[in-house]
């Protein structure tokens, strides 16, 4: 897999940083001063039993929620507070448990939408279809072929993206979030909805792509099969707190993971 080039990336290390992160909805502390730092192309899964804070860490990361306390640092640079279009500009993008494809827009079209992302052109010159608008139009299509091609969707480039199988929709969702040139790239249940053939076939892909492009990821998933033959380290919540962080191997076998969210054999 070779990477669009974009120049050189800057290398900084770790590409996230969570210091202290809590989040009170009224009385309820749904995540309490958590830490956490992913560096460039790793792979790191954010597990834990329902409500245990991941969704809310997500949102978070991406600039939904405004923490209650603490930080977030991307490349070193402090965010906090966050919005969801700063997230997207600082290289932070992220996919849904749901897929959400644009399903009046072929596929290739949807893919151009994370390219224009990567982007600057303002609504002025966009309307008045300036040379930079151009520009952009051109560079987003080259973008959105070049990882339609390295994903294998090249075939369905211009069927409506919402009449193609859930697996392939996933892996259009990755291309568009991928076609923005990320930082990192957080999953919410990539494995929802795909059988065990699809499951491998888009770890192959998300491995490929941090190895290839140095961009991070961070997964939420309940597979715990395909969580642990994807990630290099886990963070682990429960009641909002962390309770462990480590390599998968060392994880299974931590008694706090075992009894918050693994189960007693």
């Amino acid at each position: 897999m070779t990477p669009v080039d974009d120049g050189e990336r800057p290398v900084t290390s770790p590409v996230l940083q969570v210091e202290e992160l809590s989040v009170q909805f009224g009385g309820l502390c749904a995540v309490d001063e958590v830490s956490f730092s992913v560096e460039p192309a790793e792979i790191v899964g954010l597990i834990g039993p329902n409500g245990a804070g991941k969704t809310t860490t997500f949102n978070c990361i991406s600039g939904v929620i405004v923490p209650t306390e603490g930080n977030i640092l991307i490349q070193g640079q402090t965010v906090t507070p966050f919005t969801p279009e700063r997230a997207c500009a600082m290289g932070v993008l992220r996919t849904f448990q749901n897929v959400r494809l644009f399903g009046e827009l072929s596929l290739r079209e949807n893919i151009m939408m994370g390219a224009y992302s990567a982007g600057r052109c303002s609504m002025v010159s966009a309307m008045l279809r300036l040379p930079i608008h151009a520009r952009l139009e051109r560079e987003a299509a080259e973008r959105a072929d070049h990882w339609m091609d390295l994903l294998g969707l090249m075939d369905y480039a211009d069927a409506g993206a919402t009449s193609l199988p859930l697996g392939l929709q996933r892996v259009a969702e990755l291309a568009r979030a991928m076609a923005a040139n990320p930082q990192i790239v957080l999953l919410d249940e990539p494995g929802a909805g795909l059988n065990k053939v699809e499951k491998e076939r888009l770890s192959d892909i998300l491995r490929s792509i941090a190895a290839e492009t140095n961009c991070a990821l961070l997964v939420v998933d309940h597979d715990m099969g395909l969580v642990m033959g994807l990630v290099e380290r886990l963070v682990v919540l429960d009641f909002g707190k962390l309770i462990a962080q480590g390599v998968p191997e060392e994880m299974v076998r931590h008694p706090d993971v075992v009894e918050a969210y693994l189960g007693v054999a």
